[in-house]
């Protein structure tokens, strides 16, 4: 009989899923309920939702997942993001639906404004992280082919661009088309498109060496040559 192969086993690999989980949670909970903005002397200011100071996070997370394990097993991290960012919408409806107390009246309010996303806005939510995010790593991994495995940078920033330009699009025009008006809508997605992008250039020194780390620790990098880039599967 024929022994199956035995799959890696990884030291870091389970610490980068909980992290990006971590963050994917904490900036689609605790940041959308917030609009604020960005001011630029002499251009104007553009308005943003504060989860986007976090979000991009989930992306440099998904980078270094890929980069380094490959598109496979980013890809069972993704559905785990997936399945807790359900779980929690769904967690946060029930919560903000059960009648309160004559004591917890006070607070219904603001449980309602923080926690209480209507359904259009989870579906937008969970819809363009998906595809977002999915872009994301199938760009990388088809670049790093492409390149031979050299200009990290080139893939990091060419990825993110992909990625969160679906994100954005997809995410704005579900949950907010027909009530905003189109000017504010599109100032709105362009602001957040154009700061999560360069949240990624931003961090390309720390990605750098957050990768090289890994792939030292772990003794991998991984080449998606014979990937199936299925999004629906957990296959590693």
């Amino acid at each position: 009989m024929e022994t199956p192969p035995v799959s890696r086993q990884y030291r870091y690999y389970d610490f980068v899923m909980a992290a990006y989980v971590c963050v994917l949670l904490c900036s689609n909970l605790i940041g959308p309920a917030k609009e604020s903005y960005l001011h630029i002397p002499g251009v104007g200011t553009f308005p943003f939702l504060a989860g986007v100071l976090f979000f991009p996070i989930s992306y440099i997370f998904g980078d270094i997942l890929t980069e380094v394990y490959g598109y496979g097993r980013d890809r069972r991290v993704v559905w785990a993001g997936f399945g807790a960012l359900a779980f929690a919408s769904l967690m946060s409806a029930v919560v903000v639906h059960l009648p309160p107390s004559e004591e917890g009246r006070a607070n219904q309010a603001a449980l309602e404004a923080i926690f209480g996303s209507t359904p259009r806005i989870v579906a937008a939510s969970i819809i363009a992280f998906l595809c977002g995010t999915f872009v994301n790593s199938y760009v990388l991994a088809k670049m790093k082919i492409w390149t031979g495995g050299r200009w990290l940078w080139t893939r990091l920033v060419g990825s993110t661009v992909c990625g969160e330009f679906v994100d954005s699009v997809l995410f704005y025009s579900i949950a907010f088309f027909g009530r905003m008006t189109p000017s504010h809508l599109l100032a709105l997605m362009f602001t957040q498109y154009a700061l999560k992008s360069l949240w990624e250039i931003f961090a390309a020194p720390l990605t750098y060496r957050v990768v090289a780390f890994l792939k030292r620790a772990e003794n991998e990098d991984y080449y998606d040559i014979d990937t199936n880039f299925t999004p629906f599967s957990l296959k590693a």
